[in-house]
């Protein structure tokens, strides 16, 4: 297939990012890491250098990324040698990967869910970008990559992978019927606490069972430094405050603080189609859920390790304090159609860090009790 030929309407799976490698759709200034193509998605490489700046940005129409660098920059850091990203900060780094997408290809982005779970807000900037993380069908140019480390001060590397971006041809999302048929045929969500239809309604446990009532985890301040690379590196009782259900089945959200928590329901997503979760939604909360949005052709698949996964949230009360109760609705997953079905599944034969999970932290973190 070349860069000229006709391409699948849907999500691109493993095999078909591969190939727009092969077009030359994606270029990259070093050879791809072994795992870095995932079942529906590319995960994106830091590359050498980064930019404090004054501020967020986003460039607009007939602007280049480095010209808006260039007025709001403070000072360049080197990243071969790793460096340290301080919370509360804002950074830019040009990223290994770049695009020259055919006519009808466009691309979106989100954090990877790792990065999710450390609270560090990322973001892709693209050149003449009116908005953040959608890259427009035909785009050539650079990718870059905001970065602002929320709760811990973070390392990281030329190479380090905090980002991921998927590809599509067309609108591939389902219909309210169409979420309501797939929940029929092959169970979307286990124990749903709302009927599946614009999508699949989640909720939250604030119980704990099986879990000796552990609800989830609040960030400490002032901690040492996260290594992004490294995994089952940390203990978990230096950077995180256990919470335990001490019979109220409640959580009040502080505005300052960042929470894991997880769903009450399992979810699946099967083969042929990859999900996404919706970040905020004014309707159910002041509070932002699940930084990383993209959940992978096999989450919770049986055929591949899981049979329902729990989905774990990054939870953040927006401007007041929150009152948030067990079973209470917290987002909605959105269901895509696959381009193709992919050669290969979210799971424990990739290695995959997150199937079969309940909560969980992030890789960087020792197993707790």
């Amino acid at each position: 297939m070349t860069i000229n030929q006709a391409w699948p309407t849907g999500i691109f799976s493993a095999r078909l990012i591969g190939r727009l490698s092969e077009a030359g759709a994606i270029s990259a200034d070093r050879p791809y890491d072994g795992d870095q193509i995932q079942p529906a998605s590319l995960d994106l490489r830091l590359g050498e250098k980064a930019f404090r700046v004054r501020s967020s940005f986003l460039p607009g129409p007939g602007k280049t990324v480095a010209d808006r660098i260039q007025t709001l920059k403070l000072h360049e850091i080197d990243l071969t040698k790793g460096a340290v990203l301080e919370r509360g900060c804002v950074y830019i780094v040009p990223l290994l990967e770049s695009l020259d997408l055919p006519d009808e290809v466009s691309a979106s982005a989100n954090p990877k869910s790792s990065t999710g779970r450390l609270d560090i807000f990322t973001r892709v900037i693209s050149d003449g970008a009116r908005s953040f993380d959608i890259v427009p069908a035909g785009y050539k140019g650079a990718l870059y990559l905001e970065i602002s480390p929320r709760t811990f001060p973070v390392l990281v590397r030329t190479g380090s992978r905090l980002s991921q971006m998927r590809f599509r041809v067309g609108d591939a999302r389902l219909s309210a019927a169409e979420h309501k048929a797939v929940h029929a045929a092959e169970t979307l969500v286990f124990d749903p606490n709302m009927d599946v239809g614009e999508g699949v309604s989640l909720s939250i446990d604030l119980v704990g069972e099986g879990r000796n009532g552990l609800i989830g985890f609040r960030s400490k301040r002032h901690t040492a430094v996260v290594d992004v690379d490294k995994k089952d590196a940390l203990d978990v009782l230096d950077y995180w405050e256990p919470l335990i259900n001490r019979g109220s089945g409640e959580l009040i959200l502080d505005p300052d603080e960042f929470y894991i928590l997880v769903s009450r329901e399992s979810v699946h997503v099967p083969p042929d189609y990859a999900a996404e979760m919706v970040p905020f939604d004014p309707l159910v909360g002041e509070f932002r859920v699940h930084y990383a949005g993209f959940f992978d052709p096999g989450f919770g698949h049986s055929a591949a390790g899981g049979t329902g996964s729990r989905a774990v949230l990054e939870v953040r009360s927006r401007e007041v304090p929150f009152l948030l109760g067990h079973g209470q609705t917290i987002g909605r997953l959105i269901y895509e159609r696959m381009a193709e079905r992919p050669d290969m599944l979210y799971g424990a034969a990739l290695g995959s860090n997150y199937q079969a999970q309940s909560l969980k932290l992030s890789k960087h973190f020792k197993s707790y009790p």
